[in-house]
């Protein structure tokens, strides 16, 4: 904060300097000022000829997919803008605050994850596209990392983190991975043994990087050099967490691989994240989804075109380390619909990308395959809705796509946002942002469903937060991420979203921000304090949830950032013994 406060000072020096050396009409009166021009000028030159390089580079990663502009059936493909630097960071940051949101809804409680070192709220600020992880050995140590804005009058963002040792109760936010660096595409994960990894894309390259933490996400550490995992656009990972596997530790990323660091689309890591292999390409050159690993080792990826084409591909070598990763296995996947990049609910993002989860039980639906996305259906012109499909034979066929939204259809509603995650014992649990509750269709909530059948039958969906509008809040930038994320065990789920709940009276609008929230089966249907328009599938009425008076006047009602009395820390499963730490690193403060 210091050395930002003395940056901002030092601006305001240089620029009453230059006045002082400015004559009537704007003419400068100083031989100083001229040499300082010219410096600058040379200074400036490097850095011009290597943006303009990566714009040639740019220029020919989306020329080499220029004849593709359509997917295998049905409705265009989306051509996302890449993520690209623009705007400097941001010279004031953390300057007011207020109390943080606690926002409860019938049995479920949000508690806001981006607070500032007395767990406050920051005003100003916009965090968004949150990534959760779990230690899988102790269920209470949660991080979650983002993409942060430290002011909304700036694109600028970075790669902001936060961690719980209380199940997501209170929450600490030391900074970001790097200060002042542009970062982007947040992705965590953990390792069967508690270690938490973060991958992180640097804008100006479209190069990633793993960052490790041993201590919970309390502290990170790079495990290789700045962009050393090759990477690129829309980057995703996964772990490998069965002991029995000749992967086990292994790490798998995929990318858009147009939209490359350097080519193609698939690489691995055989030692955490140190060191990637050369990257590889992925049969149809998948985009937008995300991938996960069997119990035999075998790698699937769940990805599609951009469009309505979707595949499930699989690498049954990748766990070899003594062999280059290829594709043996490629599945093409009917998820009723086109994927949506500058829909209305979400104008300048994705209303969703694509989730693939393998179940590893052990049960009867162990292997079962599951891929979802948000998509707006063939026979709509406007709307969302979640779809599921399954398979049962290893990735070779999978089922017809199936609706989890399951209130009537309405083209104006939007389920968007859709995720999901298998827990331990075979349950599905997936989560949505969903306005079929918002007479302006707009304004929206996270719902929630599960399945105990492997995806045959759903239960009723439930809301599980208050309403917020997306449409507040955003940096210079029109979206609120492009994707949220669940982790789930044996009683439920723990979830990272973003949402507007916060008014800030500085600005006139609800912030962008990021909560986490624990989602279980026993909740029950729970209604929403905004009337139907269209009679949702659950009509059971419940108790209606309390929110307390807003201190500050706004349009719709909300709940009220207010110092709550903290709720004692949830009962989690009895958690495995924690193996010993894999070796001894020294983590530097951040």
């Amino acid at each position: 904060m210091t050395k930002k406060l003395l940056a901002h000072r030092s601006l305001s020096t240089r620029r009453s300097f230059t006045r002082s050396l400015v004559g009537e009409g704007g003419v400068i009166i100083s031989y100083q000022l001229l040499a300082i021009l010219v410096l600058s000028t040379i200074s400036y030159l490097p850095s011009a000829r290597a943006q303009a390089t990566a714009s040639e580079h740019t220029a020919a990663r989306k020329s080499a997919v220029a004849a593709a502009t359509h997917g295998a059936a049905g409705k265009p493909r989306m051509t996302e803008p890449l993520e690209k630097p623009a705007m400097p960071p941001a010279s004031i940051y953390r300057l007011e605050s207020s109390p943080r949101m606690i926002s409860r809804f019938g049995l479920f409680t949000s508690f806001q994850v981006n607070v500032d070192a007395g767990g406050n709220n920051i005003l100003g600020d916009a965090a968004n596209e949150p990534s959760i992880s779990v230690d899988p050995t102790d269920g209470n140590k949660i991080a979650v990392g983002w993409r942060q804005f430290d002011s909304v009058q700036s694109d600028f963002r970075q790669s902001g983190y936060g961690y719980t040792t209380d199940g997501g109760t209170t929450w600490t936010f030391p900074g970001v991975l790097q200060d002042n660096v542009f970062r982007s595409d947040p992705v965590t994960n953990s390792d069967d043994t508690g270690n938490f990894f973060y991958l992180s894309l640097l804008v100006n390259t479209f190069c990633g990087d793993i960052w490790r933490s041993a201590n919970g996400g309390q502290t990170w550490t790079e495990q290789s050099p700045d962009g050393a995992a090759h990477s690129g656009d829309k980057e995703w990972f996964t772990i490998d967490r069965t002991p029995t596997s000749m992967g086990h530790g292994f790490q798998y990323q995929f990318w858009t691989e147009f939209a490359a660091c350097d080519f193609g689309g698939f690489n691995r890591s055989t030692d955490g994240g140190i060191t990637w292999q050369t990257p590889v390409s992925i049969p149809n050159s998948p985009q937008w989804g995300t991938l996960d690993v069997a119990l035999n080792g075998d790698l699937f990826i769940g990805a599609g075109d951009s469009g309505s084409g979707f595949w499930c591909v699989r690498s049954s070598n990748a766990k070899d380390p003594n062999v280059t990763p290829s594709f043996d296995q490629v599945t093409t996947v009917n998820l009723g619909g086109s994927l949506l990049f500058g829909a209305a609910i979400n104008p300048g993002g994705l209303a969703g990308q694509i989730f693939l989860a393998v179940d590893r039980s052990g049960t009867a639906t162990n292997n079962n395959i599951y891929m979802m996305a948000t998509v707006q259906q063939f026979s709509a012109s406007n709307g969302s809705d979640v779809m599921f499909s399954r398979s049962t034979d290893g990735g070779l066929t999978f089922s017809a796509p199936q609706r989890i939204t399951v209130d009537p259809v309405n083209q104006n509603k939007w389920h968007w946002f859709g995720t999901l995650a298998v827990a331990p014992n075979g349950r599905i649990d997936s989560v949505w942002h969903d306005t079929r509750n918002a007479p302006n269709n707009t304004d929206s909530q996270l719902f929630y469903s599960w399945s105990t059948d492997g995806g045959v039958t759903w239960a009723p969906n439930v809301a599980v937060s208050s309403s917020f509008n997306p449409h507040e809040g955003w940096p210079v930038q029109q979206k609120i991420g492009d994707y949220i994320t669940i982790v789930s065990d044996n009683t439920g789920g723990d979830v990272a979203y973003s949402a507007t709940f916060n008014f800030n009276p500085n600005t006139g609008q609800h912030e962008q921000d990021v909560y986490y929230v624990r989602v279980f089966p026993s909740g029950g249907p729970t209604p929403t304090p905004t009337p139907t328009v269209t009679p949702t599938a659950t009509p059971t009425p419940t108790a209606t949830p309390t929110v307390t008076p807003t201190m500050t006047p706004t349009p719709t009602p909300r709940p009220t950032p207010t110092p709550r009395t903290l709720p004692t820390p949830r009962g989690r499963p009895t958690p495995p013994p924690r193996p010993s730490s894999l070796g001894s690193v020294t983590l530097p403060a951040n």
